[in-house]
């Protein structure tokens, strides 16, 4: 079990350096597109965001305590602080990149839940997976262009 509550750790902090990324990307796109990147972006940073509290309530459920802090997210997650501005292509391309370290951190986690028989849990994770394998097809759409 200790091993699923870091791993569900790990997908915490990873969605949320996902959620600030896509966020922060949504604030400073620029370019002849930039209606439908800063929409698109928009669109993504808010659904990953949404998946932040519920994430942190299975890892309670799990009977342990939710990291909050940006350091101890800095510590967990999979995802790499962008602190530079690129390109909107290049936005899209890293956050492509994200997406899939994500996708894999959960797909661990789902594997995990699956052993320790947390049926509700390991659910929870098949549907993030399902939105991360959408958000993946959309980047790897917008990142041909």
């Amino acid at each position: 079990m200790e091993q699923l509550i870091q791993q569900m750790k790990v997908v915490l902090a990873s969605t949320f350096a996902f959620y600030l990324k896509a966020h922060n990307f949504h604030w400073n796109v620029e370019g002849p597109d930039f209606a439908q990147y800063h929409e698109f972006l928009g669109n993504l940073y808010e659904e990953a965001f949404g998946a932040v509290d519920p994430i942190a309530e299975h890892i309670r459920a799990l009977n342990s305590y939710a990291p909050g802090s940006l350091a101890r997210f800095s510590q967990l997650s999979v995802i790499d602080d962008q602190i530079n501005i690129p390109n909107a292509l290049k936005m899209i391309k890293e956050l492509e990149l994200d997406n899939n370290k994500l996708k894999e951190e959960l797909i661990k986690a789902y594997k995990l839940a699956e052993t320790a028989n947390e049926a509700g849990l390991s659910n929870f994770l098949q549907d993030r997976i399902d939105i991360h394998a959408k958000h993946g097809w959309m980047l790897r759409s917008i990142g041909k262009a």
